[in-house]
């Protein structure tokens, strides 16, 4: 089986890469916010179907809908893979994130963004320089700094904060699997055709267990929030998509990996502006050191060149 090759236009998927982290490092606080009232089932499904209904109406003006030639073209078993282990990841990391807090699931949802790489490394046959590697190294070391005071508390948490990170690192696996199924699945189908078939997938497998009613009754600030989670998975993973197109997994998922940073630097200025959403985060100084590791290992994974 022939196997995806990046078009090479790297700026390009370097700044989809960049709109990524940035729309996925505030997300987990907009989730927060939209689990206090409502429940996981139902916000994934509201977040899936509202991104079918809006891509599908998008690539319809545009006469851009996936052929029925390309999808005879297309691996529906790769397709069913994708779906299924996207709609897993959105299950577990909500999950996990309602019993557990923003910070908590940035950390360990990090193990997808490494294996992704690894997967980019192995089955796309990409390849790392020394001083890529180097950077991979330091970026480790980053993480273990700036999230020493997240990871103490989940050693020492209690049965349902373990429960939770069990269902984030879960996540993190599944997320894995299915990034690399769209990667192989950008051969006969565009990012757009992919993303509009496993949008419309997930919403069915959520349709059974979403309570529909419960969205009727909510005040326009948690709508509010709930559309924002809906927008963002359309355009986040539209983009993150797209970056796969031009630029290997790799790559990819080193930028990716700084989505934690934004998150805790959201939570920080969020839990200033509005202390009742979510509880603050403190920094020590060797997290902001590892901060600045993390952003410089994966500025050198990302934007060395392939040997």
């Amino acid at each position: 089986m022939s196997l995806h090759q990046s078009s090479g236009r790297w700026r390009l998927g370097l700044v989809l890469s960049l709109l990524t982290v940035l729309l996925w490092g505030i997300l987990p606080i907009a989730l927060a916010v939209i689990l206090q009232v409502l429940d996981v089932y139902t916000v994934i499904w509201f977040r899936f179907s509202v991104s079918f209904l809006l891509l599908a109406m998008y690539l319809g003006i545009r006469g851009k809908l996936p052929k029925l030639e390309q999808l005879r073209s297309a691996s529906w078993k790769l397709l069913a893979i994708a779906t299924l282990f996207l709609g897993s990841n959105y299950f577990f990391f909500t999950q996990g994130l309602s019993l557990t807090s923003p910070a908590n699931a940035e950390v360990l949802i990090q193990l997808s963004t490494l294996l992704l790489g690894f997967g980019g490394l192995v089955i796309f046959k990409e390849r790392y320089r020394l001083y890529q590697w180097i950077g991979v190294s330091v970026m480790i070391c980053g993480y273990v700094l700036f999230f020493r005071e997240q990871l103490t508390n989940l050693i020492t948490a209690d049965g349902t904060y373990l429960l939770g990170s069990v269902f984030i690192a879960l996540g993190s696996t599944s997320w894995a699997i299915y990034a690399l199924a769209q990667k192989q699945l950008l051969q006969s189908l565009s990012s757009a055709s992919i993303m509009l078939i496993i949008y419309g997938g997930c919403a069915l497998l959520f349709t059974p267990l979403a309570k529909v009613k419960s969205l009727l009754i909510l005040d326009p600030f948690h709508l509010g929030m709930l559309l924002f989670c809906a927008f963002n998975t359309l355009i986040a993973y539209g983009a993150f998509s797209e970056s796969l197109e031009h630029w290997e997994a790799s790559r990819v998922s080193a930028v990716i990996a700084l989505a934690p940073v934004v998150t805790l630097i959201s939570v920080a200025v969020v839990s200033v502006i509005a202390p009742d959403w979510i509880p603050s985060e403190h920094f020590s100084l060797v997290a902001i050191l590892g901060a600045g590791l993390v952003v410089t290992g994966s500025v050198a994974i990302a934007l060395g060149k392939a040997d």
